[in-house]
């Protein structure tokens, strides 16, 4: 049992391991102005933590990555399958859905203050838009891969539309839906800190900005850090979620 726990988690724990050690190396030879070791950066996240002033950003930022992103889950997955099912609507849609999809939407962030000024609402808007595409794209394109013939099967036992949305659409969809999801983690955080940067200063952007125009590297390091960790942690949970939904495919 303990040689397959190291066959299967051993590369992982050690590739997480030397980046440490090769980050440590590499921030002691760096001048401090540009990169700071592992161990400062934690030593100054465990500062900020004790101070409260992290954990106050910390929340501030999860309340608008979090209002954001359940938003975009709630339009992309279920406007997704419509699009699927109504081919005069996905065909009428589909040339902006891709427009926008390859649109940097930093850019839009201008635009975005012009028409809504500042606060919570505007930078909301930042993050859905930069979340909902990637869910949206795959839950269409995995509604779209759905075989004729298990739609045919479905209404040759008179399924209703409901039923069949229910026992065929969502169930093959969804490993399509957890992609874009995980795609869209990503896309998300990278919207919340634009939203924070450009909108109004609040949360770990403004962690970030303030530690930039301090000099103080170590606490940009430390911020970035945990945006990293969130990332990863909530990609490898909605890998958990795909695995857990998705068994019946294997």
């Amino acid at each position: 049992m303990l040689n397959t726990a190291l066959r299967r988690h051993g590369p992982f724990w050690f590739s997480i391991f030397a980046g440490i050690a090769i980050w440590e190396i590499a921030g002691r030879s760096a001048s401090q102005a540009f990169m700071v070791p592992f161990s400062t950066t934690i030593a100054q996240l465990w500062r900020l933590i004790l101070s409260g002033e992290f954990i106050r950003q910390f929340l501030s930022s999860a309340e608008l990555f979090l209002t954001g992103f359940t938003l975009a889950l709630a339009v992309g997955m279920p406007l997704g399958m419509l699009l699927a099912r109504a081919r005069t609507l996905r065909v009428g849609l589909e040339p902006y859905i891709m427009i926008l999809y390859a649109t940097p939407m930093v850019a839009l962030i201008p635009f975005i203050l012009s028409m809504m000024g500042f606060g919570f609402a505007p930078k909301v808007l930042v993050v859905f838009l930069f979340a909902v595409f990637p869910v949206l794209y795959n839950t269409v394109e995995g509604a779209r891969s759905i075989k004729p013939e298990m739609i045919e099967v479905a209404h040759s036992f008179r399924s209703t539309e409901w039923a069949l949305w229910r026992d065929v659409m969502v169930p093959y969809t969804l490993p399509y839906t957890m992609t874009g999801v995980r795609q869209a983690i990503g896309r998300a955080l990278v919207g919340m800190i634009a939203a924070e940067f450009f909108l109004s200063s609040t949360g770990l952007g403004q962690l970030i900005m303030t530690a930039s125009q301090n000099f103080d590297t170590a606490g940009v390091f430390a911020s970035v850090f945990v945006i990293a960790l969130i990332g990863v942690g909530l990609m490898r949970l909605g890998l958990a979620i795909e695995r857990h939904f998705a068994r019946w495919r294997q």
